[in-house]
């Protein structure tokens, strides 16, 4: 099947209410240029160097999402254009986005990931932590926009095990939702195990290898 073809399968898998970023990395810009061309807007990119070299040969229309993990470092060279960071897994990485937002006097979208996988590999933060950025983030990060939360599962076949971490994660986004008025994403699901997500409430999910295909 084709790029667009594949798109269009996705989408039309996906209720009208997810988003879909459509996870690019490694992928050549002509591919992303046809997808964006098909009404695609949103792209998912994990490495920084990368995604500048992307961003400024394409169209400025381009929503692009940086999902992966984020060195403090590489903040000031995306923080001029990325639409949204997926990865703010500490709170010295959310200071350091909020100043580099203030250089370039916008705001900047942001998820707070949380670790939810049974893996060392993975990052994010605990809930508590979360907690305590959004009790304080309108005075201490103004240049921010917290919008929700991702986590990313456990690379297992084990169902239940999907659903366990996903409902945990949907569990906490719930629960700051009630107090926390900027809580709308719940960013879950990727190529893999998307499907559950979606049954267990996401609203965002980063497909990379059923569109683009597989990654050598």
């Amino acid at each position: 099947m084709s790029l667009i073809a594949n798109l269009k399968e996705i989408r039309n898998s996906l209720p009208e209410e997810v988003t879909l970023v459509a996870v690019s990395k490694t992928k050549p810009v002509d591919d992303i240029l046809a997808l964006h061309q098909a009404g695609q807007l949103d792209f998912g990119e994990n490495r920084v160097q990368e995604l500048v070299k992307k961003q400024e040969i394409l169209p400025d229309k381009i929503r692009w999402h940086l999902i992966g993990h984020l060195q403090k470092n590489k903040v000031k060279y995306i923080a001029g254009f990325v639409y949204m960071i997926h990865s703010v897994d500490s709170t010295a990485l959310l200071k350091e986005i909020n100043k580099q937002a203030e250089k370039h006097n916008r705001r900047i979208n942001c998820l707070l990931q949380i670790r939810i996988a049974d893996e060392d590999t993975k990052f994010g933060m605990e809930k508590e932590e979360a907690q305590e950025i959004l009790n304080h983030c309108k005075t201490e990060y103004p240049f921010t926009n917290i919008c929700g939360l991702m986590g990313m599962a456990t690379f297992t076949d084990n169902q239940e095990q999907l659903r366990k971490e996903f409902r945990t994660l949907k569990l906490y986004f719930d629960y700051f939702k009630t107090y926390y008025s900027g809580m709308k994403i719940l960013s879950m699901g990727m190529s893999g195990d998307y499907p559950i997500a979606v049954e267990e409430g996401s609203n965002l999910v980063r497909i990379g290898s059923l569109i683009f295909g597989t990654r050598t």
